[in-house]
């Protein structure tokens, strides 16, 4: 998966001595959420499409700076973090560094969910299974062991919720029947939460990542 080749520079960066009318007109042209103000390479912060509503027009960025909000990912995070990055800072663009801390460019959220629409968990056949057991009595190995053993095969996993010391975890199976797989789920304690051998979650998954792009495109 070659993230790299998604960074963008289709909007330049903002500079400290440009003012906050002239970010507004830009704001106003775009659909990004933040734009980064870069100076010399070096990424000073963000500046948000909401903030500039209630900044001084006449004055300039740099007047500012001590407001910015401060977000990045590097040039080697993987895409899952990058992903969760965007999680935290309710953006849809992600400054990306390089080693050195310079500016390269920015991600955007509608590609890095175009990106897990690609992967074989949304992309292949197969069941979801969502299982739930103590948080200190799962173990992802014993997970996949309990699937391979009933000739099964893992298209991908993720915590989908925790609570109450109780971990629950949505599998993504290969598979051509399910029910021995989770009567194995039931025998090593596992509470089966939903098993299903058609796609209905799955599908799910891709409305709402689809509904997730057309909304960004407005």
């Amino acid at each position: 998966m070659n993230l790299q080749s998604h960074i963008s520079n289709e909007c330049l960066p903002l500079l400290p001595n440009y003012t906050i009318g002239m970010a507004a007109a830009l704001f106003a042209k775009t659909t990004c959420s933040h734009i980064p103000v870069v100076d010399d390479e070096k990424l000073l912060g963000l500046l948000s499409e909401e903030d500039v509503e209630g900044f001084d027009s006449e004055k300039k960025l740099s007047d500012y700076l001590y407001l910015l909000d401060h977000f990045f990912v590097s040039k080697h995070t993987v895409w899952l973090d990058v992903l969760e990055a965007f999680a935290r800072s309710d953006s849809n663009v992600m400054p990306v560094l390089d080693r050195k801390g310079n500016y390269l460019g920015y991600y955007e959220l509608v590609d890095i969910i175009g990106l897990f629409r690609e992967t074989p968990f949304l992309s292949e056949q197969g069941g979801v299974l969502i299982v739930e057991k103590g948080t200190n009595d799962y173990s992802f190995s014993e997970i996949s062991q309990i699937v391979e053993s009933n000739e099964g095969r893992v298209l991908g996993a993720f915590i989908s919720d925790m609570h109450d010391d109780i971990t629950q975890v949505t599998v993504k199976v290969g598979s051509s029947g399910l029910n021995e797989i989770l009567q194995t789920f039931r025998r090593y304690n596992y509470n089966v939460v939903s098993g299903t051998e058609d796609d209905a979650y799955l599908d799910e998954l891709k409305k709402r990542s689809q509904y997730l792009d057309r909304y960004l495109n407005i």
